[in-house]
């Protein structure tokens, strides 16, 4: 039995997006989480879990958002952000089952300064909801680790008190993700935010189980954005084993793993550390710089290989009046950059044990 006898090909939502994590912690692989910031990379994607049969995951930022609806308008007010993750919802519902592969549609990274943004989708859900009878989205994340415990937990169980009726999926993150990505910066705190203690983790299952079982969590075990020399990160992700374990005792031991976890700053991780992390219930890992520089590197090289035939309108190599329209053409050299972020999605996937899954 595989995915697609659990859960439909296209966008999911509401307990479609618990059955396809279920599936993934039961059958242990996870599912990469690309950001997308164009139609171009959100279609790469799609092409890449298509190709290797495996569902996905796309999610925008907030910062990604805003490039989406394009970077001349005015964001002062997130409103090209909110725009911006709209119009990619919409196109992304409209493909999306055209490729044959499940897809969780997701907003990354929420700090407190930007809620006006998830304000913004989330009332482009509600709306949405009116008329279809499920959200836009499937899931959004708040991310208000650099805040109290208890103002994280409350703001959290607010929103979600709003989203769980109109089956919307809440990512949140207790403990900080280090680095830096899309604007924020983390690159300065202290260490040991990186690392979240089991209490934490079972006092926000504790609150927002009440609620729904729709969640998961972002849990710190050293995590950073980008990618960094080896060595320099210190990631520990068997810490997420005895959060698991202890959530599982507090709970009375009905499940030995009753967390649904997440894998930020995944871009640089070894394969050991990937296994581990997908063996005490990873279910998603976050995956954008490394799926950037592959999304370059076929421009970059299709540029450095035609040079010759991209200096002038008209006049190459093969003659002073041969026209050089083929390979000018955004459509040729944008497509050299899908195929290798293709690619690296499939690398991705495959890291997870995320292939062949339909």
């Amino acid at each position: 039995m595989g995915v697609l006898d659990i859960v439909p090909a296209g966008v999911l939502t509401g307990d479609n997006v618990r059955k396809l994590f279920d599936y993934a912690k039961e059958h242990k692989f996870a599912i990469p989480a690309i950001n997308v910031t164009s139609s171009s990379t959100a279609n790469a994607v799609l092409e890449a879990a298509r190709d290797i049969k495996a569902p996905i995951i796309l999610q925008v930022s907030q910062g990604g958002s805003a490039y989406y609806a394009g970077k001349g308008l005015a964001n002062g007010d997130q409103q090209a952000s909110i725009l911006g993750a709209v119009a990619a919802a919409h196109h992304i519902r409209t493909v999306a089952k055209a490729y044959g592969v499940p897809v969780v549609l997701h907003s990354d990274h929420c700090a407190h300064k930007l809620l006006p943004w998830f304000d913004g989708m989330l009332a482009a859900d509600e709306a949405y909801f009116k008329e279809h009878q499920e959200p836009l989205f499937s899931s959004h994340m708040l991310d208000l680790s650099e805040e109290s415990k208890e103002e994280n937990i409350a703001t959290c169980v607010k929103y979600f008190k709003r989203m769980a009726p109109i089956g919307i999926w809440l990512e949140m993150e207790i403990g900080i993700t280090g680095g830096e990505e899309d604007g924020v910066d983390n690159t300065g705190v202290d260490n040991a935010s990186l690392y979240t203690q089991p209490e934490d983790i079972y006092d926000v299952h504790a609150a927002l189980s009440a609620i729904s079982p729709n969640f998961s969590i972002a849990a710190a075990f050293g995590n950073v954005h980008g990618v960094y020399k080896p060595g320099n990160v210190k990631l520990q992700p068997e810490l997420l084993g005895k959060h698991q374990a202890y959530s599982s005792q507090k709970l009375g031991g009905k499940s030995e793993k009753p967390l649904y976890l997440v894998f930020h700053g995944g871009s640089g991780s070894t394969k050991e550390e990937i296994r581990t992390a997908v063996g005490n219930g990873v279910v998603k890992m976050n995956v954008d710089t490394d799926t950037q520089f592959a999304y370059l590197a076929g421009i970059r090289d299709f540029v450095f290989k035609k040079k010759d035939y991209l200096l002038t309108q008209v006049g190459n190599p093969e003659g002073a009046d041969k026209p050089n329209k083929k390979f000018y053409d955004p459509r040729v050299w944008v497509r050299e950059g899908e195929k290798t972020l293709t690619a690296r999605v499939k690398e991705a996937c495959s890291d997870l044990g995320n292939t062949n899954r339909l």
